[in-house]
Order: structure tokens, then C-alpha cells, then sequence
């Protein structure tokens, strides 16, 4: 009778037969399906790393590329084209049809006496603005410059007016500087003095033009004048104090030295920003447009090209006005060059 019990498998040393090995066709097709992977996977790291390296190449590129896009399209390209117009006698109600004059719209702006006017209402009003902004950020920056209670709110609130919108802080200029019931006329007759005419003044106009622009830009000049000074090493005042200078002598042979190149930098920015005035004036002017008072008393180059442009409609006459402007900042540039390379010069020959 057969045992039910079931029968344990035979092991090697009872001689059993050992398992198969594989055969030579098997170990061939995994040898070449390794080699395959491994092949595949090193197209993959060299595509990888050539994706990289093109990565690390043209990113910057790329990355810089969309200022250059909009350079070429709204700053070298209307540059070229009013160059090209300036040459030409065109209308802006048919740009398209040019008529070549060369050189006759810039000999004909030394023969106009709007231009000349413009010219020097340009230069006065520049220095009028100009020369008391920097005077009065040079001084609020050396008080910021001092450990002061509350120095921050200071430092922000210099520069709130610059944050101000153009046209905001002429409209509440113009009401300020109104003939008839305006608040300065009004300080003006508490003091005894008569009404100003300010608005159709030759010289009254353009100050309070010039106010507008001290109002706007003196914090912003202030800061600039502040971070400056904060860099002017302590060891100089040190020196000063123990030579015998007082403050005032200190700011005058210490600070006033030291901010030679940013006053140099705050000159020329501020010149170059009195050229291309054009929001203060316009809007001081009211509804008078761009004719800058009825003489013509604060009219400005910025007024001149935009008369002639676009009330006028002569497309050549404001290119050519344009491109005068333009020479005179480079001209404007061309000095600042040569001052600072002599500043250069002499500190290094000290």
C-alpha cells in the first residue's frame, strides 16, 4: 500500500541534476540589449549636457534680448527717422510724401527768432531751476546726514515730490502762482507788496516754472547727495575736528571736495533735463497750448518742437529741432567728459 505522504524533491548530492545554464544565444541577446541601454543613455547625457552648455551660452542673450527689441523699436529707429526727416520737407498729415531739402531746415532755425527765444528761455529757465535745486539738496542732504530722530520719514518725504505726477504738481502750482486769487499773490499782499502777474511776466513766468522744477527734483538730488556724503570716510572729519575745523568748515573743505564728481553728475543730469523741459511749461500755460505765453515769454525747445510738429504740422522743421537738441546734449556730454577727466587728473596728482 502507497504511503501518502508526500515525496521531498532530490537534492545535488543525491544526485540530482543541476539547472540549466543559459545557452550562448541567450547570453548574447542580454549582452546586447546592456549595450543598447548604455548607448541609449549616453546620446541621452551628451544630449543633455549639449542642451546645457547651449543654455549656459545664449541665456543671457536671451534674457537681454527684449530690452534691445524695444531700444530698436522706440529709441534708435524714431532717432534715424527724424534724422532722415530733418532732411526732408514734410508734413506730419502725409509723412509719406518727402521732398529733399538737405541742410534748409537747420539753416532756417538760425534765421528764426522762435528758435533763438525758445533757446534762451531754454538756458534761463535751466539755470534759474538748476542752480537753486542743487544748492537747496546739497544742503538738506548734509542735516539728513546727521543722526536725526526719525531720519527715515525725512529721507521719504524729500522724495515725495519727485514721485508726484508732472501734471498734478503743475495744475496745483498754476493755483498757486494765479493772478487774481492765488496763494503767493495773496503772501504777497499781507506783505504790502502788489499782485504779480506771474502767468504773462517775461521773468515772473519762467520762476515760477523754475519753482515747479526745484519743488519736483531737489529730494531726488538730495538723495543722491546723501548717499555721497555717507560714503566719505569718517577719519577726514575726525582729522578736521582735531585740526580745529567747526561744521561749517568741515563741509566746506571735507564734504564739499569729496562730492566733486556726484555734483558734476547732478549738474550735468539737471542740464540735460532743462533741455527737454516740456510738461511744466505746457501745462503752466493753461489752454494757451504750446505757445508758452502770449510773447512767447516761456517757451522752451521741448514747446518749440511740439508747436511746430503737431500744431503746425511741419514733420522736417521738429526732426531738425530734435536733432539740434540732441547736439547740444552731446556737446553737454562732450564737457562733462573733459571736466571729469581733469578732476580725474588732478586728484591723482595729488
Amino acid at each position: 500500500m502507497a504511503s501518502d505522504a508526500p515525496t521531498a524533491a532530490p537534492s545535488e548530492e543525491e544526485g540530482a541534476a543541476p539547472a540549466p545554464a543559459p545557452s550562448n544565444a541567450t547570453a548574447g541577446t542580454w549582452r546586447a540589449r546592456t549595450h543598447r541601454d548604455e548607448k541609449r543613455d549616453g546620446k541621452r547625457a551628451e544630449r543633455r549636457s549639449r542642451w546645457y552648455r547651449r543654455d549656459v551660452r545664449w541665456s543671457p542673450y536671451a534674457f537681454v534680448a527684449p530690452f534691445f527689441v524695444f531700444f530698436l523699436a522706440f529709441g534708435l529707429f524714431p532717432l534715424l527717422y527724424t534724422g532722415w526727416a530733418s532732411l526732408h520737407r514734410v508734413e506730419l498729415t502725409a509723412p509719406g510724401d518727402m521732398e529733399w531739402v538737405g541742410l534748409r531746415n537747420f539753416s532756417r532755425l538760425l534765421s528764426d527768432e522762435f528758435f533763438w527765444n525758445a533757446l534762451r528761455n531754454t538756458l534761463s529757465i535751466g539755470v534759474l531751476s538748476t542752480v537753486p535745486q542743487l544748492l537747496i539738496a546739497l544742503g538738506i542732504a548734509h542735516l539728513l546726514n546727521y543722526r536725526l530722530r526719525g531720519s527715515m520719514f525725512f529721507r521719504v518725504a524729500v522724495l515725495t515730490p519727485y514721485a508726484t505726477s508732472v501734471a498734478a504738481a503743475t495744475l496745483v502750482f498754476v493755483l498757486l502762482f494765479g493772478r487774481d486769487y492765488g496763494m503767493i499773490n495773496w503772501a504777497l499782499g499781507m506783505a504790502g507788496i502788489d499782485p504779480v502777474d506771474w502767468q504773462n511776466g517775461a521773468w515772473t513766468s519762467q520762476l515760477a516754472v523754475s519753482t515747479i522744477v526745484i519743488w519736483r527734483w531737489t529730494g531726488y538730488n538730495a538723495l543722491i547727495y546723501l548717499a555721497a556724503m555717507q560714503s566719505i570716510p569718517d577719519d577726514l572729519y575726525e582729522s578736521a575736528a582735531l585740526d580745529g575745523a567747526s561744521r561749517w568748515q568741515q563741509f566746506i573743505h571735507v564734504t564739499v571736495p569729496s562730492l566733486r564728481p556726484t555734483i558734476l553728475f547732478t549738474v550735468v543730469v539737471s542740464t540735460i533735463g532743462a533741455t527737454q523741459l516740456f510738461g511744466e511749461p505746457l501745462l503752466f500755460n493753461g489752454a494757451g497750448g504750446a505757445n508758452g505765453g502770449a510773447n512767447h515769454q516761456f517757451q522752451t525747445l521741448g514747446l518749440y518742437l511740439y508747436e511746430q510738429g503737431w500744431v503746425n504740422l511741419h514733420l522736417g522743421r521738429a526732426s531738425a529741432i530734435a536733432w539740434t537738441m540732441f547736439l547740444i546734449l552731446l556737446v553737454v556730454g562732450a564737457v562733462n567728459w573733459l571736466i571729469s577727466r581733469r578732476l580725474r587728473t588732478s586728484s591723482q596728482g595729488r
